[in-house]
């Protein structure tokens, strides 16, 4: 049953249900309602029309249920490709770089070190073959062993380019070192950008690992580097050194031992300078007397006594004077017993004669010294431990070269 009349007790309840439906506050239907003769309102006990309904009762609304798989599953992982993610494809492509040049300036200085290794071994083959020869003896100035000494000065001169490249590459070395090490830093600050994604920062700690592990081996590396460009340079200046007096051992046909500048000149229980002894120690400290041929006139005295008494003395009567080999053994016993000994070349003129004659040996005497100290420097004796200076002699018949003990 349906009522098709207005209930009165029921205006101002609906009052506002008039007026959403067109109509006024009395109840009376508004003029657009009357003309098309359209009841104003209609009172049924039928169920609401579904487009009143939603208007009436439009809450509370039902949500959409979330399950576990939108939570942790593809619908969750679904978010794109974010800022953070591009930089960590940027950092990456740095690291590969960085790898490729490693390695690139690993093989390099392997190959070089190589061949450092084969040139000191030709170096060695060349000094063994003329130390051999000098001992079973030879003539001064042998061609055969000349040739030999600049086979192995060559071989030093190619060790001392494998030093300046291997200087190159330890500062391209150290460059990769720099960059890596600003790769980790920008890798961790990484983390604080906003916008990533958990995946992000996974990825960011498995390139974090990666950048580590470069450092390690480019610091490694570095440390090889380093190594071998001080083993070598020190390797140049020894051999060098020992170099220089084989060559005046091959320039004289005699044998010398290693050169002075390799000895160890500093020991805890030697003295910082040579001290004076009233007494011979033993019987090498009394002088005695080397004869340089048959000329009696022509001799040299050695004497190791660490008193002011010299330790030799050459007299330059005439210009072949022999005198490199008794030099070498008394500055050797003197260097074995005083390591860290000064010593003093005496420039010895005779006094007998005109001035101008004197004026001549003046000169012969100190170029004749200066000469001594020039074989003292190409046996290894370093110039900062050499003096220089005159004296004259009564006795003297002709200029002669002292050498004292400091």
């Amino acid at each position: 049953m349906s009522y098709n009349h207005v209930i009165p007790g029921k205006t101002l309840l609906l009052a506002s249900a008039f007026i959403a439906l067109g109509l006024g506050a009395t109840g009376i239907p508004s003029p657009a309602y009357a003309q098309n003769g359209t009841p104003s309102l209609i009172v049924t006990n039928g169920p609401l029309p579904s487009s009143l309904r939603e208007k009436l009762y439009s809450a509370p609304v039902k949500v959409k249920e979330i399950t576990p798989a939108q939570i942790s599953g593809s619908t969750y992982l679904d978010g794109g490709e974010t800022l953070v993610t591009r930089k960590i494809q940027e950092l990456r492509g740095d690291l590969r770089a960085i790898q490729r040049d490693v390695e690139n300036l690993s093989g390099s200085i392997n190959g070089v070190q190589g061949d450092a290794a084969a040139r000191s071994a030709e170096y060695y083959a060349n000094v063994a073959t003329i130390q051999t020869q000098l001992r079973a003896g030879t003539t001064p100035g042998n061609p055969r062993l000349v040739r030999r000494i600049n086979e192995a000065q060559g071989n030093l001169e190619a060790l001392s380019d494998v030093v300046s490249y291997l200087n190159n590459e330890a500062t391209k070395v150290s460059k990769l070192a720099s960059e890596a090490a600003f790769l980790s830093e920008t890798a961790q600050s990484t983390y604080s950008v906003a916008g990533a994604v958990e995946e992000d920062h996974v990825a960011l700690a498995e390139l974090e690992d990666q950048i580590d592990a470069t450092i390690v081996l480019i610091e490694r590396l570095l440390g090889n580097v380093s190594e071998d460009i001080s083993r070598t340079t020190a390797y140049l200046a020894s051999e060098r050194s020992n170099l220089r007096t084989l060559a005046l051992a091959v320039n004289e046909g005699d044998v010398y031992g290693r050169s002075f500048a390799n000895q160890g000149f500093v020991q805890a229980s030697a003295p910082a300078y040579a001290p004076v002894v009233q007494q011979p120690v033993n019987a090498m400290d009394e002088v005695t007397t080397i004869r340089m041929n048959d000329d009696a006139s022509q001799d040299m005295q050695v004497a190791s006594a660490p008193s002011r008494r010299a330790l030799m003395k050459v007299k330059f009567d005439r210009a072949d004077v022999d005198y490199e080999q008794p030099l070498y053994a008394a500055v050797n016993q003197a260097l074995e017993r005083y390591p860290n000994a000064m010593f003093e070349v005496v420039a010895v003129n005779p006094t007998q004669g005109n001035a101008a004659e004197v004026a001549i040996e003046t000169t012969k005497a100190r170029r004749n010294a200066e000469r001594v100290i020039r074989t003292l420097e190409q046996m290894g004796l370093s110039s900062n431990r050499i003096e220089l200076s005159y004296d004259e002699s009564t006795a003297a018949r002709s200029n002669e070269v002292h050498l004292f003990l400091k």
